[in-house]
């Protein structure tokens, strides 16, 4: 009888990649980069280990939305005080924090649970083309959707 090989968390090998979100559409961007932190693009998957890789995001401020999402497409926050429902458009979010954009997107998602959460802390979000993690080398990672 054969058994199914399950990789132990002392044998995962994560790498650093690093994708420019020039050009991309949202959505796609971060579902791929979701299957990066997951782990899905490695053999060794297994789905109760965090068996994904670290990513850094740069160029936050220069992703692409299809269609009218830009006006119509709305973030709401609400403090749990009564009528204190904030709403924020795309647009606006992007004007003000281009990062959160991604962040939220991405966030989305990962697995709703502590597994979920402790992959959603190894992605790394900048607005502009430099960041700040030259010492891990992280490798060029083109996205091809």
């Amino acid at each position: 009888m054969r058994t199914t090989y399950t990789v132990k968390a002392s044998e995962i090998e994560r790498k650093w990649y690093v994708v420019d979100a020039t050009g991309h559409t949202l959505g796609r961007l971060a579902s791929e980069v979701a299957r990066i932190l997951r782990g899905k693009h490695k053999p060794i998957f297994t789905p109760h280990l965090d068996t994904g890789d670290f990513v850094i995001i740069i160029n936050a401020d220069k992703i692409n939305v299809t269609g009218k999402k830009l006006l119509q497409k709305k973030y709401y926050r609400h403090s749990d005080y009564v009528g204190s429902l904030k709403e924020v458009s795309l647009k606006d979010m992007l004007d003000k924090k281009p990062t959160e954009v991604l962040r939220h997107a991405i966030k989305g998602m990962l697995p709703k649970n502590p597994l979920g959460r402790q992959m959603f802390t190894k992605i790394r979000i900048y607005s502009g083309p430099e960041h700040e993690q030259q010492a891990q080398q992280p490798e060029v990672l083109e996205i091809k959707y």
